[in-house]
């Protein structure tokens, strides 16, 4: 039985949703008939009557969500009793809302596509994802539901307590002394983000967070098998533009997941309900970051929630969205902090890499080093971290810095605007040029 069917909805869903509800239905089941009719010839003329459907369509969309968003979320979670994962919500709202979001086997079907050729059923997703998060009452939930741990953390997390390692795909994860080392190890692909990497990475997070014997964490790239870079480390090249090309790239499995997933777990801790942990929910720790070569896109923006950034001195971080055409990701909200707006839109919106030898750079990065001090500059910082006030004070900057209802707007029409972005013409010609490849 599936999530959405296991809920008794005639019983439970008020009547005015459930009114709502059914004439969202009737209105998009007349659009869906008149899209499968010009679907059937693809001149230009039918492809611009066709988007104003899908516009028509996602106006009702928005305004449904705008109205019923937080009573859907209440339905679906059983009164915020329940959480969720953000692929769990949209599958369960799409089954008891037929005609608000796509179905799980019209994202199947979508999924084996382009990017070029799909139809951008996630921007639904999008719509729906923003309603939510800008509910003050379902947004905050959902937020704390994607900081529990995952199930594969937990399934590993026996073993890791008695070995110290886990090996994954994408990341290594070890135990070193109060230490988890996590290192990434694409080194076929510069440490480029897919959803294997994102799933890996939480994974190694959540353990890290979970182990009572790791006082603080550390990232870093591991040595390249590249071409260009083989036997030298490399931070991360940021999102896999192949696969945003092949339309493996999804806006909730990847996108979205890894904002509220992994990066928000590295700043705020993972969720754990424990009895007599009065103290606070969650499970956090510092962390520092290494970088090596460059740290490109999501990459740069991984550094933004670190306690503390070390880089050789022939490294260079950059945000190249403007090139990309999308959103990278929080940067928009946390890079002014760092190195104030005149900086940020440099970066951002004309793609300037900023070196780690120039003197901006320290906005960005606490310690440049020579290359081949690294490895001590590492050790010193660790041990700085691992001290006992620093978790208390940690904690408190963060929550200076970025109170959690100002990632929550953010996030909220990042979900929409993100999803925009991956179907506009822009993007779609920008990813097709790296041609597809297998997910």
């Amino acid at each position: 039985m599936t999530l959405a069917a296991s809920i008794p909805a005639d019983r439970t869903m008020p009547g005015d949703l459930r009114s709502a509800r059914d004439a969202l239905a009737q209105a998009v089941a007349r659009g869906e008939e008149r899209l499968a009719e010009l679907r059937a010839d693809r001149s230009p003329e039918h492809r611009e009557r066709a988007h104003a459907v899908h516009e028509s369509l996602r106006a009702l969309r928005a305004r449904f969500a705008g109205a019923h968003a937080e009573a859907v979320y209440d339905l679906l979670t059983e009164g915020r009793t329940r959480y969720l994962w953000l692929g769990e919500l949209v599958e369960a709202a799409a089954e008891a809302f037929p005609g608000l979001l796509p179905s799980r086997e019209r994202l199947d079907a979508e999924r084996a596509l382009p990017q070029a050729a799909k139809e951008g059923h996630e921007i639904d997703q999008g719509i729906f994802l923003r309603a939510v998060l800008r509910s003050p009452v379902a947004g905050p939930h959902l937020l704390d539901a994607q900081l529990r741990p995952t199930p594969r953390a937990l399934r590993l997390l026996p073993d890791f307590l008695r070995t110290g390692v886990a090996e994954m795909e994408a990341v290594r994860v070890e135990r070193v002394g109060g230490t988890a080392r996590l290192t990434m190890c694409r080194g076929d692909r510069l440490n480029a983000e897919d959803e294997r990497q994102v799933d890996d990475m939480e994974t190694a997070v959540d353990l890290a967070l979970l182990d009572p014997g790791v006082r603080v964490g550390l990232v870093r790239g591991g040595e390249m098998t590249h071409p260009r870079y083989k036997g030298r480390r490399v931070f991360s090249a940021g999102i896999n533009l192949k696969y945003l090309g092949a339309g493996n790239i999804p806006l909730v499995g990847f996108l979205l997941r890894r904002e509220l997933g992994y990066i928000h777990k590295l700043l705020r801790g993972v969720l754990v309900e424990l009895s007599g942990q009065w103290r606070s929910r969650y499970l956090e720790k510092p962390w520092v970051a290494a970088v090596e070569g460059f740290a490109i896109g999501g990459g740069a923006q991984l550094l933004l929630v670190f306690d503390h950034v070390v880089a050789a001195a022939d490294t260079y971080v950059s945000l190249p969205a403007a090139k990309e055409g999308i959103v990278p990701g929080v940067a928009n909200l946390r890079l002014t902090r760092f190195a104030g707006p005149r900086l940020s839109r440099q970066v951002i919106l004309q793609g300037r890499r900023i070196h780690a030898a120039e003197p901006g750079a320290r906005l960005l990065i606490d310690e440049v080093v020579e290359p081949g001090d690294m490895d001590a500059a590492v050790e010193r910082s660790l041990a700085r971290l691992a001290g006992d006030a620093v978790l208390a004070n940690r904690r408190m900057l963060n929550l200076a810095d970025e109170p959690p209802d100002a990632f929550r707007a953010y996030m909220a029409e990042f979900a929409l605007q993100q999803a925009l972005r991956l179907y506009d013409e822009d993007v779609v010609h920008k990813a097709g040029r790296f041609g597809a490849v297998a997910p």
